[in-house]
């Protein structure tokens, strides 16, 4: 009995890997020098999108991929590879509200607040690129996050008809962001069953216009 259920679990453990590198393989190759480190290198888009992230670390800190996405939005702005910035984050409550927080950055930082636009309801990636599509009219558009982020998010982006090209703000180190890495691997999993079953975001509304 003790071996059946051994090598069920070693099956179990087995399948889920395949699984994991299986969808992680499609999404790598997909996306394969459709994201830029060079900053000379990224082709002009009207409209660069950051994906939203907390500004603080759990424990009160600062948190690096709030900064470093911050950095990698105004370089974009400041060498003329975007005009506009459509700011996506989660603002689920009177307390937490990501794109405003970036914004304040980002006027700080040298960006004409009229430039800026804000999605209150990018709660998912999924919803941050469906929304960009048929909320904000965009066509084309260069995101702005951690590379693994930029990966997924084209990828979603291209299912849903949205071209999309990624510009890689810095990352943290393997020990640091192990954590996330991990996460990233099952949120990679999610993006097929999520294109499987049609999933929607949680909110639509009115069109905005970027101009």
């Amino acid at each position: 009995m003790k071996k059946k259920i051994g090598i069920l679990l070693l099956l179990g453990v087995v399948g889920l890997y395949l699984i994991l590198a299986s969808c992680d393989n499609i999404i790598e190759n997909a996306t394969e020098d459709r994201t830029y480190w060079n900053l000379k290198e990224v082709p002009k888009n009207k409209v660069g999108l950051v994906l939203g992230t907390s500004n603080r670390l759990v424990g009160g800190g600062s948190n690096p991929y709030y900064t470093n996405r911050i950095k990698a939005t105004l370089e974009l702005y400041k060498a003329g590879k975007i005009d506009y910035v459509l700011v996506s984050g989660d603002n689920s409550t009177q307390y937490y509200n990501e794109p405003t927080v970036f914004k304040k950055d980002l006027v700080q930082g040298g960006i004409p607040s009229e430039k800026i636009y804000l999605d209150y309801a990018g709660f998912r990636t999924l919803d941050s690129m469906v929304r960009a599509k048929y909320i904000f009219g965009l066509d084309s558009v260069t995101i702005i996050s951690q590379k693994f982020h930029n990966e997924r998010a084209i990828y979603l982006a291209e299912q849903k008809g949205l071209f999309a090209i990624g510009y890689n703000a810095d990352g943290i180190s393997l020990n640091q962001g192990l954590k996330v890495q991990i996460r990233e691997y099952f949120a990679r999993v999610k993006v097929f069953i999520d294109l499987a079953l049609n999933t929607q975001p949680k909110f639509f509304g009115d069109k905005i216009e970027i101009k």
